[in-house]
Order: structure tokens, then sequence, then C-alpha cells
């Protein structure tokens, strides 16, 4: 069977059968594009004559490359799920991939503020314009609920129960969560709803049920947003770098600092599996030391 066809049922089924975003897809198609092509240059024309040996090779040309271990983890993962595609559809008879062991990747500890950090980047915004509001709606939201960014961006305001605290969100996947929210987050987004959103869709004259928009009227986009919080930081004169993730990995450090449970704080970040939120148990390891350290009648030295 020809690659090509090969390839378009495999991300027909990755769309229809696994509901995998666009992005996702494109990941696919990329990497299988990458094997393809080594194929190609070993001569070979059939993925049924793909072994073990082959796949060593593949290895080497991807780290001759120079890649980082985490793009070869990817690609391999891509390919031993399409692999597992055309054994399910009877076009091989075993999985090359299978057996092909990674070096371990190294997992990189997710950056997150301090206490004094956030506090400066909460005084900055002037709460008496419509944008301030707006950039400290953002903020206590991003920090109170530790959704992603794009979440955020697709918040309507009919996602919001005042009454009950909580907002729904629609993460990866079409996976849908409640996340609760505080007063702090409740009181800034009254403000900015009530106030400053009302100033800001007048400029437009649209009626858009985005709750975040910006300063023409027009929902924000996700770089709108990462923009904002530069400029935050700025305003804060912090010389620390905050992308939206680490608020989200704010969230998730101070959660389980202050004691929450792995399953909660995965519920919360939407994470499909706990290995995901296992990330931050490293940050707070430290924090479970000197806890310890201070707690316990035997640990004193």
């Amino acid at each position: 069977m020809k690659h090509e066809i090969a390839c378009k049922q495999f991300m027909e089924y990755l769309q229809i059968e696994k509901n995998a975003s666009p992005y996702t897809v494109k990941y696919y198609q990329n990497d299988l594009e990458t094997f393809f092509l080594f194929m190609e240059q070993e001569g070979l024309t059939e993925l049924a004559e793909i072994d073990y040996r082959v796949v060593r090779l593949f290895l080497t040309t991807l780290y001759s490359r120079k890649l980082s271990r985490r793009s070869v983890s990817r690609n391999i993962s891509s390919l031993r799920s399409f692999y597992r595609f055309l054994e399910r559809e009877n076009i091989v008879t075993g999985n090359p991939f299978v057996q092909v062991s990674l070096p371990k990747a190294g997992k990189s500890i997710p950056g997150f503020l301090y206490t004094e950090e956030l506090e400066k980047l909460f005084e900055v915004s002037d709460l008496s314009s419509s944008l301030g509001q707006r950039n400290q709606a953002i903020l206590e939201v991003l920090y109170a609920t530790g959704m992603r960014v794009s979440e955020c961006q697709n918040l309507k305001l009919v996602d919001i129960d005042f009454a009950i605290g909580t907002m729904f969100v629609k993460g990866k996947g079409n996976k849908e969560r409640y996340i609760p929210f505080g007063r702090f987050a409740e009181a800034a987004l009254e403000t900015y709803i009530q106030d400053g959103r009302k100033q800001l869709i007048e400029k437009s004259g649209n009626t858009t049920d985005a709750v975040f928009l910006n300063a023409r009227g027009n929902p924000l986009t996700v770089r709108g947003i990462r923009l904002i919080l530069n400029k935050l930081v700025e305003q804060a004169s912090l010389t620390i770098h905050v992308h939206p993730h680490k608020l989200r990995h704010t969230f998730a450090t101070h959660m389980l600092n202050e004691g929450a449970d792995l399953r909660t704080v995965q519920e919360l970040l939407g994470h499909e599996n706990l290995s995901s939120t296992q990330i931050y148990t490293h940050v707070t390891k430290d924090r479970l030391r000197t806890v310890y350290m201070n707690s316990h009648p035997r640990a004193h030295h």
C-alpha cells in the first residue's frame, strides 16, 4: 500500500476516532513525512519491510540532525502510533517501533513565580481605565484557575457562574471541566464586566459573548493576552519573563504547596494523565522538606 494512502487514512483516524486537534494532526503529519523521506533515501519502498534494524538507523539519522531528545521521542511515538494503526488495519504484521528504547528525557521543571513577584504584578494596572480593569481580570483569572491561555481567550460570558463561583472551560480535545474561582478573581471580573468591558463593546458596536476584548472592542487573541502579560511585567519592572503558562505553573505549585492533592490539581488543570501533573511535585519537594524539618519533632538537629 502506498505511503500517501496509508498516511491519509491514519490522519482521518486521528481526526475522527481520536478527536485530535488540527495542531496534533499536523505534528503527526510532519513526523511521518520525515520518515517517508528517510525511507526514500534508504531505497525502502514498503511500509511492511521496516524492521528494528531500520528503526535504529532512522534514530541515528535523527540524532545526527542535532534534534533535541524531546523531538526524537515525539517522532518515534508518532511512528509507533502510525504502525499500531497499520497493524490494526492489517497492512503490516508487526510494529518495529515497539521495542525502541529512547534515552530518558530529562523533564524540565516548570518555572513559577514567587508570591512577592505575583503581588507586584497585581499592583500595576490602573483600575479606573477599561483596559486596566481588563488586564487585572485576565491576571486574576489565569492565576485563580490555572487555565491555559487558549481557554482564557475562549471564555464566554455565559461560562462564568458568579452565583456559585465556577467557570466552565473547554480544554484540549474538547474536554470540559468546571473550575472554581475565589473572591479576588470574582471582584476583578465583576468590575471589568460591569464597567470596562461595556466601554470596550461600545467602541466596536458588535455584540460578542467573548469575555476578554481588545482596545477596539473585538475578542482578544491568544497573542494579545501574551503581549498584555509582558507589558504588565514591564510595568512592574520585574526582570522575569512571564509567559501565560508560567501563571498556570504558579497556580499548580502554590496549590500543591498549600496541601492540595495531585488528583485535584490534575482535575483543575484539565490534564488527561496524572504524569503531566506530577512534573509539579519536583518543585514542591523542596517545600515539603522545609516543612518537615520545621515541623517534625525528631527532625530538628
